[in-house]
């Protein structure tokens, strides 16, 4: 998988199961590339999302909300993600 397939996937995976009014997301890959476990088939991204419903929750619901989506991509595509709730 490449960076532009997990982004799409992610982006499919997020607007299906919350509603969100934007999503956007950014490859962090290159903070990695120096690192001694850096794996080229994992990734970090930036995920943005303004959502009024996952505003309502706090930090922690939110983000358990997210991690269970992405729970797939999460073990085996993603080694670090940033998450940003506007």
């Amino acid at each position: 998988m490449n960076i532009n397939q997990l982004i799409e996937i992610v982006k499919n995976k997020l607007n299906k199961n919350i509603s969100c009014e934007s999503i956007e997301i950014e490859d962090k890959t290159f903070l990695h590339k120096s690192h001694n476990l850096n794996d080229k088939n994992k990734f970090h991204i930036k995920l943005i999302i303004t959502s009024a419903y996952l505003k309502e929750k706090n930090k922690i619901q939110s983000t358990k909300e997210i991690y269970k989506i992405l729970k797939h991509e999460l073990k085996n595509n993603i080694h670090s993600i940033q998450i940003l709730i506007n």
